[in-house]
């Protein structure tokens, strides 16, 4: 069986280890969720995480904050790892009717990917669309489904026919709502995954084009039990990536005989 690559020698010695994609991965992603890191402490980040991390997402609008923003994405793009502004910034340049200079500030940065979103702001989804097929010209686009207002309950139709409508408008993958905090979109309150509406998504849409959102341990182990290894996942924390990593492969207890014999 094929083992998860692996710069630690010691995994080459266990035996029924799941088969693991190396970067670049198509499947298999995770995104991380830098919130404001200094260089210095996404250079210590990168020292053991890089191998295993696939897109960093400035959280929200907190790239706007970064004194070193251009070699903080360097840095990153350099470790193999595509970087992109949170959604939630697109929209604060939508709302303001500025969505050109929104573009003129990812090119000027140098980012290859953009995030298009409506989780905070209203848009018709025909218009939204168009957002991701003017901006698939130009950048490879992620589009986020669900929304952040944890009272606003989206059917299960709704999610297909959107998350469907984005991929045909030239998203590479969607992405499944949960926020930074995984209490909204696919999640209750509680942070409990909202099971139905997961699995009716998937008789739909193609795993390898979805992206869930999950920063909790409890969610992350849901769907790697669900889908095994190569599930892509998102919003976890820098501190996160390495145990995420554990999860994957079956070397933590939440997974520990996920894997075994297979």
């Amino acid at each position: 069986m094929d083992q998860a690559p692996s710069t630690h020698p010691a995994l080459s010695l266990l035996e029924n280890l799941p088969p693991r994609s190396a970067k670049p991965r198509v499947a298999g992603l995770t995104m991380v969720m830098d919130k404001g890191l200094s260089l210095m402490e996404a250079e210590a980040f990168l020292e053991n995480a890089a191998p295993f991390t696939d897109l960093i997402k400035f959280g929200w609008s907190t790239g706007l904050f970064n004194r070193r923003l251009k070699d903080k994405i360097k840095l990153y793009q350099d470790a193999g790892i595509r970087c992109y502004m949170g959604g939630t910034l697109f929209e604060i340049y939508a709302v303001r009717q500025q969505v050109t200079t929104f573009k003129r500030l990812v090119e000027g940065l140098k980012l290859d990917t953009v995030e298009i979103s409506d989780g905070s702001l209203d848009i018709p989804h025909d218009r939204k669309c168009e957002y991701i097929t003017d901006f698939s010209k130009d950048f490879k686009v992620l589009s986020e489904v669900g929304s952040k207002d944890a009272e606003k309950i989206i059917a299960p139709y709704r999610w297909i026919a959107m998350m469907k409508a984005e991929l045909s408008a030239g998203s590479e993958l969607v992405i499944a709502e949960a926020r930074e905090t995984g209490n909204v979109g696919i999640f209750r309150s509680t942070g409990e995954v909202r099971s139905g509406l997961v699995e009716e998504i998937l008789t739909q849409i193609p795993s390898e084009k979805i992206l869930w959102e999950a920063p909790k341990k409890a969610q992350q182990t849901w769907f790697i039990r669900m889908q095994g290894a190569d599930v892509s996942l998102g919003n976890i924390a820098p501190s996160e990536v390495i145990p995420l990593e554990t999860l994957r492969l079956g070397l933590r207890s939440d997974t520990f005989g996920q894997f075994l014999g297979s």
